[in-house]
């Protein structure tokens, strides 16, 4: 059933990032993500009134609450840089980059959660390697954005994004072990916000909620129902499933925003980049299955 939930998590990812994507067109990327964060927050108190686990707050140990307070905190500043990223490159350069935080998840898992990888497995994370690293061709290494401006920006803001994922998968995991999945869920959504409305403070862009076009405020609500539905899958399959599987099946969301950019805003993978994406893909279903 966890594997389930977690090509479940990868489906909603895969679309929370076309949906981000229309909603930042002329919205600030900080202000988006603190916007579709109190989405999220609502969406998930819901579930956990509807899981009937609210009553189960009080008992939480301090040691839980640490490790979801931090994985929080980890997720906050993933998504800053990764709706950051998304605003000034294209989908189909920055997700590969973001992606990359499978291997260093798998590693992290083995080191500090004990998960031991076989032979096969290494294999798995090798193609999972290659993939990405074909994805991600010469020229977008050299940061080439959206709108032509050669800078490294897009590029650093993605890889910040994929090193504050790998380290949320580990601490969330920590983190549920002691809380049912949609409590935890709902607590780290709680830091996320706080997070983002203080980067808000902090640049001085309150102002700019309110500028926000109808249109532009439907996709960001949107895209944050479409995480919300993806953390409560995503973290559901890392409380019964091995963080160095549900990872990886999580990043096949790829392969669900390379379907709708192509149709939403017409960006094409080359030969190479598709060669990754045909290797991520089977190094992700051989760690699934192995």
């Amino acid at each position: 059933m966890w594997l389930l939930y977690a090509a479940g998590s990868a489906f909603f990812a895969g679309i929370t990032s076309i949906l981000a994507k229309c909603g930042i067109r002329n919205t600030d990327s900080t202000v988006a993500t603190a916007v579709r964060t109190v989405i999220v927050l609502i969406f998930s108190w819901i579930m956990v009134l509807a899981a009937g686990s609210w009553d189960q707050l009080g008992s939480i140990s301090g040691y839980t609450l640490l490790f979801l307070i931090l994985s929080g905190a980890a997720t906050g500043a993933s998504w800053l840089c990764y709706f950051r990223a998304l605003q000034i490159g294209d989908i189909n350069k920055v997700v590969p980059v973001d992606k990359s935080s499978t291997a260093l998840t798998i590693l992290l898992a083995l080191i500090f959660l004990g998960e031991g990888i076989s032979l096969p497995k290494a294999a798995a994370v090798l193609v999972i390697a290659a993939g990405i690293f074909l994805m991600i061709e010469k020229k977008d290494a050299k940061g080439e954005t959206a709108e032509g401006s050669g800078t490294y920006s897009w590029f650093l803001y993605a890889a910040g994004s994929a090193f504050f994922a790998s380290l949320t998968s580990i601490l969330g995991k920590i983190g549920i072990s002691g809380v049912e999945s949609n409590l935890g869920t709902a607590i780290r959504t709680c830091v996320v916000l706080v997070m983002a409305w203080l980067m808000v403070a902090i640049q001085k862009k309150g102002g700019e909620v309110q500028n926000i076009s109808r249109r532009e405020l439907g996709f960001i609500c949107l895209s944050g129902v479409a995480t919300g539905a993806s953390w409560l899958c995503y973290y559901r399959a890392l409380q019964d499933g091995p963080a160095s599987v549900v990872a990886p099946v999580d990043k096949l969301s790829v392969l669900v925003t390379v379907v709708f950019s192509y149709f939403v805003f017409g960006e094409k993978l080359s030969r190479r980049a598709a060669a990754g994406l045909a290797l991520l893909t089977v190094g992700t279903a051989a760690m699934a299955l192995l």
